[in-house]
C-alpha cells in the first residue's frame, strides 16, 4: 500500500462503494427475472396438478354415480322379483285347478240339460257338477284367474292358439268363431292359450270396404 493510501484509508472505502449504478441494476434485474420464471414453472406445475386433480375427481365421481344407479337398478330388480314370486306363487296349482275346470266342463257338456230332465238322478248328478263348476268360477275370480276373451275377438297369437280355419265369409277373417278350449290367466300372465277356430275367406279386419259400384 502506498504512503498516500495509508494516509486516507477512508477515501479507499468511499472508492470501493462507488460501483456503477447500471452494474447494480444488471444485477437485479437478472436476479427478478430468475425468480419469475421459477414463479412461472411452479405455477405451471401447479395448474398440472390441478387439471390432474380435477380428471381424477370426474372420474370417481362418474364411477361413484355408476355404481349407484346399478345398485339402484339391483333393488328395483330384486323388489320385482320378491313381488312376482308373491303375485304368481299359486301358478302350479291354479294350473292344475285348470285341469279339473276342465274336466267339469266336459261332464256338464256330456250331459245336456234335456237330457238329464228325464232322469231324476241324472239331473241331480248335472246340477252337482254345475254347481262345482260355479264354485270354482267364483274361486278362479276371488284369486285374479281370469278366463281369456275369445269367442267374436280377433285371433290373438299372444293369447289365442289357432287350430283350423272355418270358411265364413260373413264373419272378418281371423274372427274367433268357435272355442275348443278356454284360454286362462293368473292376474297377467297366460297361463295357458284360449285353443279356438278361426274365420276364414271374410272381409280383412280393420280394411276399408272398397266401393265397386263407380
Amino acid at each position: 500500500m502506498s504512503e498516500t493510501e495509508k494516509q486516507n484509508p477512508e477515501e479507499n472505502v468511499v472508492a470501493e462503494d462507488q460501483i456503477p449504478d447500471d452494474l447494480v441494476n444488471e444485477e437485479a434485474a437478472d436476479e427478478a427475472t430468475v425468480d419469475t420464471a421459477s414463479a412461472a414453472e411452479e405455477a405451471k406445475s401447479d395448474a398440472v396438478r390441478v387439471a390432474e386433480l380435477d380428471a381424477q375427481n370426474a372420474q370417481l365421481t362418474d364411477k361413484l354415480l355408476r355404481t349407484m344407479a346399478d345398485m339402484e337398478n339391483l333393488r328395483n330388480r330384486t323388489r320385482r322379483d320378491k313381488e312376482d314370486a308373491i303375485k304368481y306363487a299359486p301358478q302350479k296349482l291354479v294350473t292344475d285347478l285348470i285341469g279339473v275346470m276342465d274336466n267339469l266342463q266336459r261332464a256338464l257338456s256330456a250331459v245336456s240339460e234335456e237330457a238329464a230332465e228325464g232322469n231324476e238322478d241324472l239331473k241331480t248328478l248335472r246340477d252337482g257338477v254345475e254347481m262345482t263348476n260355479r264354485e270354482m268360477l267364483k274361486v278362479f275370480e276371488k284369486h285374479n284367474i281370469t278366463e281369456v276373451e275369445a269367442m267374436g275377438a280377433r285371433m290373438d297369437p299372444h293369447s289365442h292358439e289357432a287350430l283350423f280355419e272355418i270358411p265364413d265369409p260373413s264373419q272378418p277373417e281371423g274372427t274367433i268363431v268357435q272355442v275348443i278350449q278356454p284360454g286362462f290367466r293368473l292376474h297377467d300372465r297366460l297361463l295357458r292359450p284360449a285353443r279356438v277356430g278361426v274365420a276364414k275367406g271374410g272381409p280383412v279386419a280393420g280394411a276399408e270396404k272398397v266401393d265397386t259400384t263407380a
